[in-house]
């Protein structure tokens, strides 16, 4: 999996599907020059139909290295009302950019989420936006890793649904030079304070984590992460193979746990993400010391050539295709 069921026993953050960060995509606009694109998506399997109203959805960016957020982009919506939402997009740099809320200056607000195929990008400042239903981008056989890497080359996530949020915004707004990291990152008010659950940045990385200490790692900043998480990731490695110089500079690679893109390269994983990337074969070979290198699926036929590039909603009920088969490969 990338980041689906990313709470410790292979749950969804607080039990709840909206606050479940699946995916983070960054690369050049293929459209637009000058704008780079950014999407996460949310929802495994759309075990929930909506966005949680009292949730902050934030899209982080470092421009300076030191895996702090520099700039940022939060998205916040209401509540739901007979099967509508609205959301708001806010955007932020310096100092608050490190403020959990939804702070900074409003790009668009009150903007439908698209429910369904007709959903249309829209106009936000100097940007563009897109937020609703999308065809799960992630290819992958899920299921195959819980069991010792036996694939069958079966994509757990064909035919599935996600919400996404996407946008395309001006290089200049994500700071001056070619080079960013970003991480993506939900936060849930709780008795009147934000609780940050999860967090994304390299992909098919937190699944595989240490269970116990994958709900901690969710509430944590990238800053902290060489520090706290390098020894038990490295142990986990040597488990797998590798030896301790080996397991060290490999894991390093992936802590902080950020998406590194430097634009004057071309975007695929680990220099950004495109949607097209394998990168659940990259991280097969990441934990198996290079022993198991493909899964044996390929990525999907519904990428779109234009923002927001994710292939049109897949025609399913909410809630079908749930997680009891990943979860069964776990226990």
């Amino acid at each position: 999996m990338s980041n689906h069921f990313s709470a410790a026993m292979l749950k969804f953050p607080g039990d709840d599907a909206r606050l479940d960060l699946t995916d983070l995509f960054v690369f050049a606009s293929p459209q637009t020059p000058g704008r780079t694109v950014l999407i996460v998506d949310v929802n495994p399997f759309m075990t929930g139909v909506d966005f949680h109203p009292d949730a902050v959805y934030r899209l982080n960016i470092d421009n300076d290295g030191d895996a702090q957020a520099d700039a940022a982009f939060s998205f916040v919506y209401s509540e739901s009302n007979g099967g509508t939402q609205t959301g708001t997009v806010h955007y932020v740099t310096g100092s608050q950019a490190r403020d959990p809320g939804s702070v900074g200056e409003v790009l668009i607000e009150g903007t439908p989420v698209g429910f369904d195929a007709m959903a249309r990008p829209a106009q936000a400042g100097p940007c563009r936006v897109f937020i609703g239903v999308r065809s799960d981008p992630f290819f992958a056989d899920g299921e195959g890793a819980f069991h010792d890497f036996q694939f069958t080359g079966d994509d757990t996530f064909a035919g599935k649904n996600i919400l996404s949020m996407a946008l395309e915004v001006p290089h200049d707004m994500l700071g001056p030079g070619s080079q960013i990291g970003a991480w993506a990152s939900v936060s849930v008010r709780r008795n009147g304070v934000l609780v940050q659950v999860d967090r994304v940045g390299n992909p098919s990385f937190n699944p595989f984590f240490v269970d116990e200490l994958k709900n901690q790692f969710n509430a944590g900043q990238p800053a902290d992460d060489v520090a706290t998480y390098l020894e038990p990731w490295a142990k986990l490695l040597e488990s797998r193979g590798y030896s301790p110089a080996e397991a060290r500079d490999t894991v390093l690679t992936v802590l902080p746990d950020i998406l590194h893109y430097d634009r004057n390269g071309p975007a695929h994983y680990p220099n950004g993400r495109v949607l097209t990337d394998d990168v659940y074969d990259t991280r097969m070979a990441f934990l198996t010391h290079g022993r198991v290198t493909s899964d044996g699926v390929g990525p999907h036929d519904d990428y779109l050539a234009e923002f927001p590039f994710l292939g049109p909603p897949n025609a399913q009920p909410a809630g079908e295709g749930t997680s009891a088969g990943l979860l069964s490969g776990t226990n």
